[in-house]
């Protein structure tokens, strides 16, 4: 297994090294910011901005995750009915109705005990899960970890933010292989002690994003063993965690109830964006140890922005409401369905655990999504952008495209049969 390790605080600008007046030193900014790469979408621009598609075809976006799908229609009478409440400053933490729903609907979905989430303590409300995520390494990661530099350990590929998170918190990033050989999941057992005890924060998504895996509970509880025995942070990313093909993923919470009925060390982060189709609300929340949440309620004081009143008893509402989360998830299966049957056995293509990404072996995933773009209109994410190269130089992603099957039946049914038919010309 390659891992890839590379420290996040080293100056990567060549074009400011001993560049006089023009060097980091006496740059006015933080010079961490220069060594992040362009974001994905950023970096899709870049690729496919010279390129007309063809006039004659409609152009279809499958490039970003963004449900597309209605949302319930309670949602503007319950903006409606507090439409007063725009003018005040909102409880930074919510209201505690609207944790009592979340705390409920953990319980529930989870099979917790009933004492085990409680609102007061082990909830945070936040302002989606991007920026929930980001913070937990800022939230998470010391100067000196057993008295030498702290470690991020990220799945790769992986959703960016991760990588963000760690580099600003300076620490060393150990990329920990995700790809078809571990089921598309981390295994960190397969890391030494030396890398472990150094550890202050691992990141674990699933539903995957992007490739659709989900962590069983057998690895899940062996995560959580591992990050009490080692002491570091677990931000277990679930914001996929209602989007699934057959039968619920198992959460970090049910892991952590079975195995020390606590959540010591333990966060995990849902939203509202994909769950109930609101992205635009921006609405999360993060629940897991009492004294990381205390910590974490700190940070967002001095970082975070609160949810609006009105956007909190609509949160409420959604987490309460189960029918339009089912008829959301049998619309995704009914468009992999669909997809499966136009690909059929081409470019590795199968049903995910979760998420609604297909997440396909092209053999250059840059080269076929400026083929896609230019041929028949369709916009993709090439894979090598949600993926670092590993110590071989091997980029996991290189050969993959990522595509968000977010639009209607039909849309979806005309961007497939373009894809099948462009990239087996």
């Amino acid at each position: 297994m390659c891992l890839q390790t590379y420290d996040s605080s080293v100056n990567l600008l060549n074009g400011f090294k001993n560049s006089g007046k023009n060097s980091c030193d006496q740059l006015m900014n933080n010079n961490i910011l220069h060594q992040l790469k362009d974001y994905p979408f950023d970096r899709l621009r870049t690729l496919l901005d010279n390129i007309e598609p063809p006039e004659r075809v409609t152009p279809i976006h499958m490039q970003i995750g963004e449900p597309k799908h209605e949302p319930p229609t309670f949602i503007a009478t319950i903006l409606k009915e507090n439409e007063k409440e725009w003018g005040r400053y909102p409880p930074p933490n919510g209201t505690i109705s609207m944790r009592e729903s979340i705390a409920d609907w953990l319980t529930h979905r989870y099979n917790l005990p009933n004492e085990m989430i409680n609102p007061s303590s082990n909830i945070a409300v936040v302002s989606g899960t991007r920026e929930a995520l980001f913070m937990a390494a800022l939230l998470s990661v010391p100067e000196k970890v057993n008295g030498k530099k702290p470690i991020v350990l990220i799945p790769n590929p992986f959703y960016q933010v991760y990588q963000g998170a760690a580099s600003i918190s300076r620490a060393e990033i150990v990329l920990v292989p995700a790809g078809p050989e571990t089921g598309f999941q981390p295994d960190f057992s397969t890391l030494d002690d030396s890398i472990l005890d150094r550890t202050a924060l691992a990141y674990i998504n699933t539903p995957a994003n992007p490739q659709g895996s989900v962590a069983s509970l057998s690895s899940l509880e062996a995560a959580v063993s591992m990050s009490q025995a080692h002491d570091f942070v677990l931000a277990i990313d679930e914001c996929y965690s209602e989007i699934y093909t057959q039968k619920a993923p198992p959460g970090g919470l049910s892991a952590a109830s079975n195995i020390s009925q606590n959540c010591k060390n333990i966060l995990v982060f849902h939203s509202l964006s994909k769950r109930s189709n609101v992205p635009g609300i921006r609405s999360g929340f993060v629940a897991g140890d009492p004294e990381l949440i205390n910590l974490f309620l700190r940070l967002r004081q001095y970082g975070g922005a609160q949810i609006p009143l009105p956007i909190m008893e609509v949160s409420e509402a959604l987490w309460r409401d189960e029918k339009h989360v089912e008829q959301s998830r049998n619309l995704y299966k009914e468009k992999f369905d669909l997809s499966l049957k136009v690909l059929g056995n081409k470019f590795g293509a199968k049903q995910p655990g979760g998420a609604f990404y297909l997440w396909l072996n092209v053999g250059d995933g840059e080269m076929a999504a400026k083929k896609l773009w230019q041929k028949v209109g369709v916009r993709v994410l090439p894979g090598k952008y949600l993926a670092q190269a590993d110590s071989s130089g091997l980029n996991p992603g290189d050969s993959y495209i990522r595509i968000a099957l977010v639009h209607d039946l039909d849309t979806t049914l005309e961007a497939v049969t373009r894809i099948a038919d462009t990239l087996t010309e």
